[in-house]
């Protein structure tokens, strides 16, 4: 079987490209980074470690990379006898690979009517559906209708950590060994993808949301609570009981806004939150403050980690939450000359004032409860 993953780095290799070759895939990573990419033609392997005091490294064999800009014709190749496709290349970078998949895809149904299924392993929501739009734009109303009947693009949700690092083997990557791959079978054509690891599902929107709304809310409230009282990085900072007391109230916020939406089990989602908890309080992984807090912008923009999950919560318990908006605050501290979004964040609240920049990001009126709450918090922080 023959697997093509967009995505070299760090979580291609130690996440999607690892369950792949332990499902019996030869793994082809496309990627620009021709350093990566001659390396792994040239090691033919490379091994993955995992963040704890007894797992032992996994080899990662039978791989091989094509730098897509140098041979995009061996990228369409490779599409076209591929057995599934996959990316981990970060959401902005969805539209940039869509044409080469467009290719591959429509000189595929030339040579084979075989069923494909693609699927974005991206830290979104919609990240298969998007690619699905942006794959679509590069092709005639002609190829999409074959597209229909062959290609399925289902939605994903992805979890592990994989901290910035530095190896001695370039291609050899640290990861958590903690992971979740849950996929939404519904938009698959033909059989069901064998691969180790993936929990198909038939509804996948409150997976995405469980997972959004608990790890990679937490992650960022701790780092802009971390950032706030000077800790470099995650698990340092949940050493101040300050943080963990707030890291809690935010996850029982969201996770009781998750219940009433999907009728999530409350004991097991509580379970749920504290392995989450601690994951983030892993020594073995330490990860920095300020690559976790990085993008304010994004993550308090209307459809995100923290104003979603607090107008949920506001919805159904009719008043606004308490500890949401203290870390919709700190993230409104969060200094990072070296972030652009950090640095224009803090331009907005210099030049109109934390209401209006707050307002604008979020997408929230300057009375709405929400808002309320966080410039309350703001002040007392500030």
């Amino acid at each position: 079987m023959k697997a093509v993953h967009f995505g070299a780095g760090n979580i291609g290799r130690g996440f999607i490209g690892l369950l792949l070759d332990q499902s019996g895939y030869e793994v082809t990573f496309v990627d620009v980074n021709d350093e990566v990419i001659h390396a792994i033609n040239q090691d033919k392997a490379y091994q993955v470690h995992f963040a704890d005091d007894t797992s032992k490294p996994v080899t990662v064999e039978h791989i091989a990379g094509i730098n897509s800009i140098k041979d995009p014709k061996a990228v369409t190749n490779a599409i076209v006898e591929a057995d599934i496709v996959t990316t981990a290349v970060g959401p902005n970078i969805l539209p940039v690979i869509a044409k080469a998949i467009a290719q591959g895809l429509a000189e595929r149904i030339d040579f084979q009517w075989k069923p494909l299924t693609i699927i974005a392993c991206e830290n979104m929501i919609g990240g298969s559906t998007l690619l699905k739009e942006y794959v679509y734009q590069e092709v005639s109303e002609a190829d999409q209708e074959g597209f229909d009947g062959l290609f399925g693009f289902p939605d994903a949700a992805v979890d592990r950590i994989v901290p910035n690092q530095t190896n001695e083997n370039l291609l050899d990557v640290r990861v958590e060994p903690y992971y979740e791959w849950v996929v939404e079978k519904t938009f698959i054509q033909g059989e069901l993808p064998d691969i180790k690891g993936i929990t198909y599902v038939e509804e996948l929107g409150p997976y995405i949301e469980r997972k959004l709304f608990t790890v990679n809310t937490g992650h960022a409230a701790t780092a802009y609570l971390g950032s706030y009282y000077g800790y470099e990085t995650i698990d340092q900072a949940l050493q101040d009981n300050r943080i963990l007391e707030t890291l809690n109230g935010v996850l029982q916020e969201s996770g009781q806004a998750l219940i009433d939406a999907y009728g999530f089990d409350k004991k097991a989602h509580e379970d749920y939150i504290q392995k989450i908890i601690g994951r983030f309080q892993n020594t073995h992984i330490s990860d920095e403050v300020n690559r976790v807090a990085r993008g304010p912008i994004r993550k308090l923009s209307p459809k995100d980690r923290f104003v979603r999950p607090a107008g949920m919560y506001l919805e159904f318990a009719s008043v606004a939450p308490e500890y949401l908006p203290k870390a919709m605050a700190a993230a409104l501290l969060f200094q990072n000359k070296s972030d652009e979004e950090a640095v224009k964040l803090q331009s907005m609240i210099q030049k109109s004032g934390a209401a209006d920049a707050f307002a604008e990001v979020s997408g929230l009126e300057k009375d709405h409860p929400i808002t309320t709450a966080v410039l309350a918090a703001y002040e007392k922080m500030r």
